[in-house]
């Protein structure tokens, strides 16, 4: 696998950023600060892939965020 998709979504009614993959299995994390949620994602996958059998020296990630809002005029 080349990289591990992360898939970064905002939680309107929670108030947190939420973070799952279809790459990487049991990936699930949620924090209120985007950046804080990029470190914990770091430190996670790869504890998570090596609970699942999947060792490596080096994990490339790709982060895909999306948010939705209403704008007022």
């Amino acid at each position: 696998m080349s990289e591990y998709k992360i898939n970064l979504q905002w939680d309107q009614d929670a108030s947190v950023w939420i973070a799952t993959s279809d790459s990487v299995p049991g990936l699930v994390l949620e924090s209120g600060s985007f950046d804080l949620l990029l470190e914990r994602v770091r430190y996670a996958v790869p504890e998570l892939l090596e609970m699942n059998g999947i060792t490596r020296s080096d994990v490339p990630l790709c982060f895909i965020s999306e948010r939705h809002e209403r704008a007022y005029a």
